[in-house]
């Protein structure tokens, strides 16, 4: 009778430990992400949140601004299976080259992915396999002195031309009146893939195509974007510092931040950087949309970035709420608000709070929907050696190493070498 109870029991006491869920244990997530600005001060504060709600915990792997340098780290990376990384911040080109290394987040998105503009989530989806989810939006902008422009009496340019006279308006005033150190204008100069964004834009503002249109076919080689560059050539030394040529992002930010440039050519991110208060034009700044070129129009090239999750993951479930949290609505008003980084959910555009906090974001709105996109449809999974043959062209004729006429010649016939493999 004691033994028959006593199984009872045991048997009473399995099947109690059976049904009952086990508590899930946390773990450490690995996100690796750029560092332009702030930005992994600003992960490693929202991060908190995470934690105090999952529980898991993440790791920030910082990696240097140069999209160039991420990507090829990247690559490496997935190349060899490393489960070290769980989540990526990925540019928005990168979709088509990294997709057979990423989680399909369709199920898991399902009821969140409608919030997010269409044409973003058609560009992290290959082969109907969402391959990452979105979480801010980006468009190159002009931004102005508008002490300095009144001063001297000038508009806001609309064109390029208009754009370079000023510059050297004022460039030569204020040099006269003891600022020796300032520039007319500085943008991303250096050979990498910001180059390809800036030139992109002038090319495309002067009606000269987007190097590789969406059909495939080879457009960079014509009269309108040589003209694009052979006037671009005409800013360094000029309007432009001769070190513009290895200038990225935070080059060029440091010198206008400093108070060194009349105009600059950067991504929505300087803008709250530029009023912060160790900046010396805090509320002397404004933007615009990017001059145009001679009959044509306006263009700023698409960016943006996403959140990816890595098929090598050893936490994949985590791994993918922590996408989700970097893509919520959530997140991305806190980064609205205190980084002015563009959503990618339309509804934040009219939020109180964005727009009290930083009027830029609701006036890009438009601007981001008429953004000009790098040709990685039309180039496919060799976009990056498109990109880097582009830039690299461009790059010789603002250093001198030729003409553009010759280089853009040159660049379409490796173009048409590279199609010729495949795009």
């Amino acid at each position: 009778m004691k033994f028959n109870l006593l199984m009872a029991g045991l048997l009473s006491g399995a099947a109690l430990m059976t049904t009952t869920a086990l508590p899930t244990l946390a773990v450490e997530l690995h996100f690796v992400s750029g560092s332009t600005g702030d930005d992994l001060a600003f992960y490693a504060e929202e991060f908190k949140k995470f934690t105090a709600s999952t529980g898991d915990t993440v790791t920030i792997v910082p990696m240097p601004s140069s999209t160039t340098d991420q990507f090829a780290q990247y690559k490496l990376w997935l190349a060899a299976g490393n489960s070290d990384i769980d989540v990526y911040q990925t540019d928005v080109i990168w979709a088509p080259q990294l997709a057979d290394q990423f989680v399909d987040l369709t199920a898991a998105a399902k009821d969140v992915v409608k919030d997010h503009f269409p044409s973003i989530v058609a560009s992290q989806t290959v082969n109907g396999k969402l391959v990452a989810l979105p979480a801010f939006t980006d468009a190159g902008v002009l931004y102005y002195r508008k002490d300095l422009l009144a001063k001297y009496k000038q508009p806001v340019p609309k064109t390029w031309d208009e754009m370079a006279k000023t510059a050297k308006i004022v460039q030569d005033g204020e040099r006269a009146a003891g600022n020796k150190d300032i520039w007319g204008y500085v943008f991303q100069g250096n050979a990498y893939e910001g180059l390809t964004c800036d030139a992109l834009e002038w090319v495309k503002s002067y009606g000269g195509g987007q190097i590789v249109e969406p059909d495939g076919s080879i457009s960079i080689n014509n009269p309108k974007a040589v003209a694009a560059i052979e006037q671009a050539k005409t800013w360094i030394n000029t309007i432009s510092p001769p070190g513009v040529l290895a200038y990225q992002e935070e080059e060029s930010r440091g010198v206008w931040q400093t108070g060194n440039a009349v105009f600059m050519r950067n991504w929505p991110y300087a803008y709250s950087l530029g009023n912060g208060a160790d900046s010396k034009v805090k509320g002397l700044f404004d933007v615009s949309a990017l001059p145009s070129g001679p009959g044509g129009t306006p263009a700023a090239t698409l960016g943006g970035w996403n959140i990816a999750v890595s098929k090598y993951s050893k936490n994949p479930d985590a791994a993918i709420k922590l996408a989700l949290f970097i893509s919520s609505t959530e997140f991305q008003k806190d980064r609205a608000v205190t980084r002015s980084a563009l959503p990618t959910i339309a509804a934040l555009y009219d939020d109180p709070d964005v727009v009290k906090a930083q009027p830029i974001v609701p006036n890009m709105k438009n601007a981001f929907l008429n953004a000009v996109a790098r040709p990685s449809r039309g180039a496919g999974i060799k976009y990056n050696e498109v990109s880097s043959d582009f830039w690299s062209a461009v790059h010789d004729t603002l250093s001198g190493n030729g003409s553009a006429a010759a280089n853009l010649e040159t660049l379409e016939a490796k173009l048409t070498e590279l199609k010729g493999a495949g795009w």
